[in-house]
């Protein structure tokens, strides 16, 4: 894998995490609004490298008055979507330093 796909993959896993965390937030702000349908972030793998999220509804019933929104759940689901994104981060700085050893050994 070159170094370009590399970060090219930590880029869209970081911006799939962000989509994640927009609907984790949505979810947690409609909390208390009668017949909201929480929101799903499934994510899915590219065919040349990368993954991509998509959200939908999750179809799950919801009792009147309320929501089918759980905050224990959407607690859970932030903490995942923290660390997912400070993995790509990490190996997106991991790319940057990378690219910065071959630009420093070119000038040399």
């Amino acid at each position: 894998m070159s170094l370009n796909a590399m970060m090219n993959n930590a880029v869209s896993g970081l911006q799939a995490q962000t989509t994640r965390l927009s609907a984790t937030s949505n979810n947690v702000a409609n909390a208390l609004t009668p017949g909201y349908d929480r929101s799903v972030t499934s994510l899915t793998s590219r065919s040349l490298g990368g993954v991509s999220a998509s959200v939908a509804p999750s179809g799950e019933p919801t009792l009147p008055g309320s929501s089918n929104v759980d905050l224990g759940t959407e607690m859970l689901d932030l903490i995942e979507t923290e660390l997912s994104y400070k993995a790509n981060a990490s190996v997106f700085e991991a790319g940057a330093d990378m690219w910065d050893v071959l630009m420093s050994i070119k000038r040399d």
